[in-house]
């Protein structure tokens, strides 16, 4: 107990005592039992903060009462922590070595001895109110400040008196013969009580060191009478009552018979300004009569609260003499009997702090990597709750959403309001279409692509005219030596040996006259639906689209009220539709952050209350999810009743026929334009296709010019040695050096020059086969050719067919898989002349040309394109 001389006497709680502990030893043992060694040493940092704190608690109270405060915080804090992840008990899997021995705060003869957390906690919830009353009476209450902190310090002390009383008082003292009553659930209430009073007692205080009305004051000082008067109810009955010192209880009396009494001096003072002399008299007896109740229980008292009781009495006394005289003489009211008086009216200033909030233990970081299944199994099903809740609610706003949709397209809006503004819209599928022709550059891109084929059939045309222009000119020269040598020219004519390439060349150039044909179906057919398809061309295509007109006559000019109003439900249900986005956002955002395992790691009572208080809080959400979808639904019922009024003011009927029949046009003209579309596509992919089998065929008979010219030089020498008596070798086994790779000969005899000797007749060879000669080293010349022989060969080039027009109608990919091989350049199976075996020759296979197959599908075999009937590649 402490006393202040300057003001009333208030009372602070001593701190209880303990003896020393070792939790560290037990705690590392507990994790490297059932956790690692590795894991306690991660943990080296929070067992010696544990080890600290139990050793601060252990020291004498040198500190200040502020320190001694914060440490039992943190401490506290750090026991909800131990308790949710080190089961302390005698039982042999737990912590079983630890024992918290506290002593008695009011007889610290008395002591109790746990093995477990509870009493440990008890012990320092108590301390902590304890440090507060003291924090309290050690502010300098003649100051405003002064006053001010004393009593928050005094309403916190409360606060931790009744924490303790509702969690853990219970838990310290059920199921252990050695308790003591300092942390029972009695003394808590009691001493909650106290410290409110003295907390009330604060602002009494106040408000009569400010001159504040007698009535405020009397309400006031009788709520501090209340508080007192409770506070000794409890002392007075068992166990209590056997446990304090008597001057605490008497203290706790004479406290609540001073304030008692000074109400009722309030009071008088108030009555007395009223005139209300009769109830005055009355008010004054009763505070006299507890006064001289009370000073009967003085012993062990301090003395300022007696004085203050004798200072009281007489003033009391001077004013009812006062008050009596003048009822005598001028008012001469009864006075009423004390006990019939009502109860004087109190009012409370004060109440417990709340220290949920103080003492959570939720954000503790200490120990955060040792979490136990019970926790774990907890959250699961914490978790299972919440998504129930957020699947359900989610439902139910995708389900008005939907909803939303189908009425609103039943009733095709806003589409019809868009009509009516000019603002008309296509469907998705008929956009995307008309999209995706105007990005492929639309009907009036068909210019170009028809441009495109007849560039590419000019280019044609000309690959084809080149190659009939070698072969001719092959043939001419041929035909010359002929003329000139006579029967010694011994090698096959031209013409035997490229009747293969001049039949396929034939081929060619049926393909190309058909293919000119099917370039003009698709010219007309471009002319002859170019009105249709303009349509598409139409920037945006929403202009070809009919609008809504408005009535030609109105009687009363309604319409625009009738628009106005379904105007404003639109609105107002997009507003709604925002709100059901925002609530699911707001349900998802909600559950990411709901981490609740650091609560129930700390939660010291039953996982069913934690979740019951932690799932309240999506209430509120599901209320505002249930409320939109209700207004919803008597949105839409006014909605169709808007429309149906909006529907026959402006004959929306006529207006949907004509809107039916531009889908319709739109997209008869995306048919066509597809159409002809694809026409062109197959068109460009034949041309390049042929001109590729073109380049191939010109390819083939550069090489049979190439080859026929390095032969004719040959054939000139052979020729020139015979004439000049020069032969070295027997006419049928006679035979060559290859070309460029000439062996050395033996000097001739003959006055002729070396070299070949043309006749006097002949003429000179042309610049082309010397052209040819000069080629370095030229494919399959590797080697000899052999002494001519066996003229029956079959005729020059292979058979595989020119690639046909191309027809729309076939069907099939036009190139064949990837799996294939491609085919091998081929070996001419013809040599140029009898005797012959060059490196072109191949006795065995042969091979199809290695120009790309037609782009379509067709059956094989050679067939003349000109006798496949006026088709084409043109679809009907």
């Amino acid at each position: 107990m402490a006393a202040s001389s300057a003001m009333n006497v208030m009372l602070a709680i001593h701190e209880k005592k303990t003896v020393s502990v070792e939790l560290y030893r037990p705690l590392r043992n507990y994790i490297c039992t059932h956790y690692s060694e590795r894991e306690a040493q991660n943990l080296e940092d929070d067992l010696q903060i544990v080890k600290q704190y139990r050793s601060d608690i252990e020291k004498s109270s040198t500190d200040t009462p502020e320190i001694r405060r914060d440490l039992y915080q943190s401490y506290f804090k750090t026991l909800v922590v131990l308790e949710s992840r080190f089961p302390i008990s005698p039982d042999k899997d737990h912590v079983n070595s630890i024992s918290f021995i506290w002593y008695d705060a009011f007889k610290t003869k008395l002591k109790a001895s746990q093995q477990n957390i509870h009493l440990e906690k008890a012990a320092v919830l108590f301390n902590l109110g304890a440090v507060y009353s003291q924090i309290a009476l050690n502010a300098d209450r003649s100051s405003a400040n002064g006053l001010k902190v004393a009593c928050n310090m005094f309403m916190a002390s409360a606060g931790v008196f009744a924490y303790l009383r509702d969690n853990e008082s219970m838990k310290a003292t059920t199921g252990s013969s050695s308790n003591t009553l300092d942390v029972s659930v009695d003394c808590a209430g009691m001493l909650e009580r106290l410290m409110l009073a003295q907390a009330q007692e604060c602002f009494f205080e106040k408000v009569t060191s400010e001159g504040r009305g007698p009535g405020l004051c009397s309400k006031v000082s009788r709520q501090v009478a209340i508080f007192y008067e409770d506070a000794f109810s409890a002392l007075n009955l068992a166990p209590l009552n056997q446990h304090f010192d008597r001057s605490w209880v008497y203290h706790v009396q004479l406290k609540a018979a001073l304030f008692h009494a000074e109400a009722c001096y309030r009071s008088g003072l108030e009555l007395h300004a009223k005139e209300e002399i009769a109830e005055e008299i009355a008010r004054l007896k009763s505070g006299i009569s507890t006064l001289t109740e009370a000073k009967k229980y003085t012993k062990g008292v301090a003395q300022q609260v007696v004085d203050s009781i004798n200072r009281l009495e007489v003033m009391m006394n001077r004013n009812l003499e006062t008050a009596v005289k003048e009822n005598n003489r001028v008012y001469l009211m009864r006075v009423p009997a004390p006990d019939s008086l009502p109860p004087l009216p109190a009012h409370s200033l004060v109440k417990p702090t709340p220290m949920g909030e103080v003492l959570d233990a939720s954000k503790e970081k200490m120990f955060a990597s040792l979490v136990p299944d019970s926790s774990f199994k907890a959250l699961s099903r914490y978790t299972e709750m919440v998504d129930d809740i957020i699947r359900t609610q989610a439902e139910k706003l995708q389900q008005g959403s939907e909803l939303t949709r189908v009425r609103l397209k039943e009733m095709e809006l806003p589409e019809s309001i868009l009509a009516l503004e000019g603002n008309s819209c296509l469907p998705v599928d008929i956009k995307e279409d008309v999209e995706a022709v105007q990005i492929s550059g639309g009907p009036s891109g068909f210019e170009a692509e028809l441009q495109q084929l007849k560039d590419l059939s000019r280019v044609n045309h000309e690959l084809l005219v080149q190659t009939e222009e070698l072969l001719q000119k092959e043939a001419r020269e041929d035909a010359q030596f002929r003329t000139q040598f006579g029967t010694r020219w011994t090698r096959p004519q031209s013409s035997t040996l490229t009747k293969n390439l001049q039949e396929r060349l034939s081929r060619f150039a049926g393909n190309l006259k058909q293919a000119a044909d099917s370039d003009g179906r698709i010219e007309r057919s471009i002319r002859d639906h170019a009105a249709l398809m303009e349509i598409l061309d139409r920037q945006p295509i929403e202009s070809a689209l009919p609008t809504l007109a408005r009535p030609i006559m109105s009687l009363d000019a309604g319409e625009d009220a009738v628009v106005g109003a379904l105007k404003h439900s639109l609105r107002h249900l997009e507003t709604l539709g925002a709100q059901r986005a925002g609530l699911e956002d707001m349900l998802k955002e909600m559950k990411r952050k709901d981490d609740i395992l650091p609560k129930l790691m700390t939660s010291p009572g039953s996982y069913d209350d934690l979740f019951r208080k932690e799932i309240a809080k999506y209430d509120h959400v599901c209320e505002e999810i249930a409320q939109n979808i209700d207004a919803q639904e008597h949105l839409l019922v006014k909605i169709q009743a808007q429309n149906d009024e909006f529907a026959a003011l402006f004959n929306l009927e006529d207006y949907k026929a004509s809107r039916e029949k531009s889908y319709k046009q739109i997209q008869a003209a995306i048919a066509k334009f597809r159409e002809i579309k694809e026409n062109i596509n197959e068109g460009l992919k034949f041309y390049v296709t042929l001109q590729d089998a073109i380049t191939n065929v010109k390819q083939q008979c550069s090489d049979f010019v190439m080859t026929r010219s390095i032969q004719c030089r040959e054939m000139m020498e052979e020729v020139q040695r015979q004439v000049a008596g020069l032969s070295f070798q027997d006419g049928k086994n006679h035979s060559y050096p290859p070309v460029g790779n000439q062996q050395p000969q033996a000097p001739r005899t003959s006055s002729m020059p070396p070299g070949p000797q043309i006749p006097p007749n002949s003429h000179p060879q042309a610049p082309y086969y010397h052209q040819s000669m000069e080629q370095p080293g030229a494919h399959g010349y590797a080697r000899p050719p052999p002494s001519y022989g066996n003229p029956q060969q079959p005729p020059y080039g292979n058979t595989q067919q020119p690639p046909p027009p191309y027809h729309l109608q076939a069907t099939g990919s036009p190139y064949p898989p990837p799996s294939q091989p491609q085919p091998q350049q081929p070996e001419y199976g013809q040599p140029a002349y009898p005797g012959w075996r060059g490196p072109y020759y191949n006795a065995h296979t042969q091979q199809p040309a290695s120009h790309p197959p037609p782009p379509y599908g067709v059956p094989p075999g050679p067939y003349p394109p000109h006798q496949q009937g006026p088709g084409g590649y043109y679809k009907q």
